[in-house]
C-alpha cells in the first residue's frame, strides 16, 4: 500500500501526459537534447598532449572557485564517453550538445601543430553518438581558450584572435564537418564578455570600479572590444564555411547567446524604457550586428565612442552570416531605471544604466530555487522567443540551455539529489510555454536541457548540480535522477499509466 501511495505522488512527474504536455505538441523534426561543455566534464587536463587552457590556469589560483575545486578530472568524460553515450541513448535524446576543447585540438593555437589525440577523441565521440542515432550539436568555443593566446597577445582584446579562431574553426570543419550538421561558433559570448571584462569574475579577470575590483582592466571599453572581436570572428567563420564547406557538408552555423528576460520594476515609462535598454545590452548586442550591420541604437547612445565602429567592409561581411540563434535562458528579473532614479548601477547590467531586482514590494518574481536570484518564471520562455522572432524575422531558434539548479554540499544526500521533482516540473513548465510560442508561429527547432550530468559549474565548482544524471565525484558513478526518467518518458511519448509504473525505468542506465 505504501508503494502504491508513493507511486501516486510521483505519477504526475513521471508521466508527461498528466500535465497536458505531449511530445506531439512539437514538430516531428524537433530536437530534444541535453548539453555539456568540454571544460566542465572532460577532465584529462594534461593527457595526450593537451595544452593548458585559460580555465586550467584560472581554477588553480586560490580563492577563485567557491569550493576550491577545478576541472582537472571533472566527470572524467574523456575516459567515460562510451558510458555517457549509453546514458544519452537511454534517455532517448535526439541530439547532444557539446563543445570542443580548443587547447585539446590546438594546444598552442595556430602557433603549433594539430594534436592527433584530440581529434581522435572527438571523432570517437561523434561516431559513437551517430551509431546510437544521436545528432551532434557542436559548439566551437564554450569559454575555454588556449592559455598560449592569452599570454601572446591578450586573447579577445586583440584583433589577432580573429585569425586564431577562424583557423581553429576551419580545422573543426575539416575534421568533423562530414558528420556534424549543427555548429555554434560561440556559447554565450555576451555573458563571457561581461564576466571576463566588465565585472572580472571570469578569466582574465579584467574590470574597473564601480563594476568590480580587479588588478587591471577597463569596464568602460574592454567588454566591447572583446565582443567586437568575437562578432567579427563569427562572421569570418561563417563566411569560410559557406564558401568552402556548406555545399559539400550541408550544415548550418549559428551562435548561442545568453538571454535574461526583464520586467519593469515599476509600471512607469522610465522602467519600461529601462527594460528595452537592458534587453539591447543582452542578446541584441551580438545579434543586431549580424542582422542589421551595427549595434543597437541604445548602446550607441549610452556608450558613445567606447563602442567600436564597424567598417563598411565589415558590415558587408556580417550580412546574412547566421543560420540560427541558440538561446540559453535561466533568469527573469525586474529592472529599475537608473537615469532618472537614484540607484546603484548593477554589476552585470549597469552599463545599460539600470539596476536589477528579484523582488517587487517584497514579493519574488517567481518561485525561488536553491540558487540565489534564480526563480522559476516559465512564461518568460514564450516572451523571449516571441521577442527574438519579431526582432529577427522568424530566424530558426534553438533553446540551447535551460535548466534547474540544485545545491550540493556536505549535508546533501544522494537520495535528495536524485529525487529532483522540482527539476522535472521546471522542464515541463518551460517546455509548455515554449510550445505556446511555437503555436504562435515561432520557428523553434530544438530544446536542450542543461545539463546531461552534474559537472563543474564554473565559479561554483561542484556545489551546484544541473544534471539529469547525478555524478558522484569521488567514484564518478552516474545515476539517473527522476528528471532523467521524466524527460525520457516525455521524449518517447509514453502517455499510458502503465508506462509510469515501477518497472518502466528499466531502460535507464544506473
Amino acid at each position: 500500500m505504501a508503494r502504491l501511495f508513493f507511486f501516486v505522488l510521483l505519477y504526475p512527474l513521471l508521466c508527461p501526459s498528466i500535465t497536458g504536455l505531449r511530445r506531439s505538441d512539437f514538430p516531428p523534426s524537433f530536437l530534444f537534447g541535453a548539453g555539456t561543455s568540454s571544460y566542465q566534464i572532460e577532465g584529462a587536463y594534461r593527457e595526450d598532449n593537451k595544452g593548458l587552457s585559460n580555465w586550467d590556469v584560472f581554477t588553480h589560483i586560490q580563492g577563485k572557485i567557491v569550493d576550491g575545486s577545478n576541472g582537472d578530472v571533472a566527470a572524467d568524460h574523456y575516459h567515460r564517453y562510451k558510458e555517457d553515450i549509453e546514458m544519452m541513448h537511454s534517455v532517448g535524446l535526439d541530439s547532444y550538445r557539446f563543445s570542443l576543447s580548443w587547447s585539446r585540438i590546438l594546444p598552442k593555437g595556430r602557433f603549433g601543430d594539430v594534436n592527433p589525440a584530440g581529434v581522435k577523441f572527438y571523432n570517437s565521440l561523434i561516431n559513437g553518438m551517430l551509431q546510437k542515432g544521436i545528432e551532434p550539436f557542436v559548439t566551437i568555443n564554450h569559454y575555454d581558450i588556449p592559455e598560449e593566446l592569452q599570454q601572446r597577445y591578450g586573447s579577445w582584446l586583440s584583433p589577432e584572435i580573429q585569425e586564431d579562431f577562424t583557423y581553429f574553426a576551419e580545422i573543426c570543419f575539416k575534421m568533423f564537418g562530414d558528420r556534424v550538421k549543427h555548429w555554434a561558433t560561440f556559447n554565450e559570448p555576451n555573458l563571457m564578455a561581461k564576466l571576463a571584462y566588465f565585472n572580472g569574475k571570469f578569466p582574465p579577470s579584467h574590470c574597473s570600479k564601480p563594476f568590480g575590483k580587479c588588478n587591471s582592466g577597463n569596464s568602460s571599453t574592454e567588454p566591447y572590444i572583446a565582443a567586437h572581436n568575437m562578432i567579427l570572428a563569427h562572421a569570418k567563420t561563417v563566411n569560410i564555411y559557406k564558401k568552402n564547406y556548406k555545399t559539400k557538408q550541408g550544415g548550418s552555423v549559428g551562435i548561442t547567446v545568453y538571454m535574461r528576460w526583464y520586467e519593469p520594476l515599476r509600471n512607469i515609462t522610465d522602467d519600461h524604457l529601462a527594460v528595452s535598454r537592458a534587453q539591447s545590452f543582452e542578446a541584441p548586442w551580438f545579434l543586431d550586428p549580424l542582422f542589421f550591420g551595427d549595434y543597437p541604437h541604445q548602446m550607441r547612445q549610452i556608450l558613445g565612442p567606447n563602442l567600436p565602429e564597424f567598417t563598411e567592409g565589415e558590415k558587408q561581411l556580417m550580412k546574412n552570416q547566421i543560420d540560427f540563434i541558440g538561446v540559453n535562458h535561466y533568469k527573469t528579473l525586474y529592472v529599475k531605471d537608473c537615469v532618472y532614479s537614484l540607484c546603484d548601477l548593477d554589476t552585470y547590467a549597469g552599463d545599460a544604466l539600470v539596476s536589477e531586482s528579484a523582488e517587487r514590494n517584497g514579493i519574488p518574481i517567481g518561485k525561488p530555487t536553491p540558487v540565489a536570484n534564480n526563480y522559476v518564471v516559465p512564461s518568460s520562455m514564450e516572451k523571449l522567443v516571441m521577442y527574438l522572432t519579431q526582432r529577427y524575422k522568424s530566424i530558426p531558434l534553438y533553446i540551447t540551455e535551460n535548466g534547474y539548479a540544485q545545491i550540493g554540499n556536505s549535508s546533501t544526500t544522494t537520495e535528495e539529489l536524485i529525487n529532483d521533482t522540482e527539476r522535472s516540473s521546471y522542464i515541463r513548465d518551460y517546455l509548455t510555454y515554449l510550445s505556446f510560442a511555437i503555436r504562435k508561429g515561432a520557428d523553434v527547432r530544438g530544446y536542450f536541457v542543461w545539463s546531461l550530468m552534474d559537472n563543474f559549474e564554473w565559479l561554483s565548482g561542484y556545489t551546484i548540480k544541473y544534471g539529469l544524471y547525478h555524478v558522484d565525484f569521488k567514484s564518478l558513478k552516474r545515476t539517473p535522477k527522476l528528471s532523467a526518467k521524466w524527460y525520457s518518458n516525455f521524449i518517447k511519448g509514453y502517455e499510458q499509466i502503465e508506462m509510469a509504473s515501477e518497472e518502466s525505468p528499466k531502460h535507464m542506465v544506473s
